[in-house]
């Protein structure tokens, strides 16, 4: 499904990015004055997009203007949401996980987020941790949010991470690699008083 909407995702973009030169250009060239086509609404630097008849065409209807308004308003809200979802991570809904019977067994992707956060946040030094996974059903990857106790050491709870609740996620689903980004933050805390 995610490969399908990464295709109509790249196609759409194509489409519109060849409608925005075609037209961008033809509009250049009308602007410099250069010879467009005969059926091309502008044809000179002068020309503008609706002229005042077609302006005052419908200022007697009192819901023309607002209407394409909020159209093109809508089509900036529209335009603005995809342009915010191609910079958001796709979480994994579903992991394929090997049954060791030769056949697949599918296991949610919150659960089993759920169950490395439980694991991370079971270790010593680690006040919280927030999971997300990504990548292909197949070949998950983990991002790893720490939070560290102000006692705690970077190092170790990497190496406990790793060998800890990364490892029992390997061996629980039978992958054979899950990836993982860490980021670690230490929890802001009051100075101690020494009287």
């Amino acid at each position: 499904m995610t490969a399908v909407l990464r295709r109509v995702d790249r196609t759409v973009l194509a489409l519109a990015g060849l409608v925005l030169v075609v037209g961008g250009g033809a509009v250049f060239a009308a602007g410099l004055g250069l010879a467009v086509p005969s059926w091309w609404p502008w044809s000179g630097p002068h020309d503008v997009l609706l002229s005042r008849s077609e302006r005052q065409h419908f200022r007697s209807d009192g819901w023309w203007w607002p209407a394409v308004i909020a159209v093109l308003g809508l089509v900036v809200l529209l335009a603005l949401w995809w342009l915010i979802a191609q910079f958001r991570r796709a979480r994994l809904a579903e992991v394929v996980v090997d049954s060791g019977d030769g056949e697949e067994a599918v296991v949610r992707g919150r659960a089993l987020e759920a169950v490395l956060a439980a694991d991370a946040e079971a270790q010593e030094g680690v006040a919280r941790a927030r999971i997300a996974l990504t990548g292909r059903r197949s070949a998950p990857r983990a991002r790893v949010a720490l939070l560290l106790e102000p006692h705690a050491s970077p190092a170790g709870a990497l190496a406990t991470l790793a060998a800890e609740a990364l490892g029992n996620a390997r061996a629980g689903t039978g992958l054979a690699a899950l990836p993982a980004e860490a980021r670690l933050r230490a929890v802001r805390h009051q100075a101690s008083r020494v009287t």
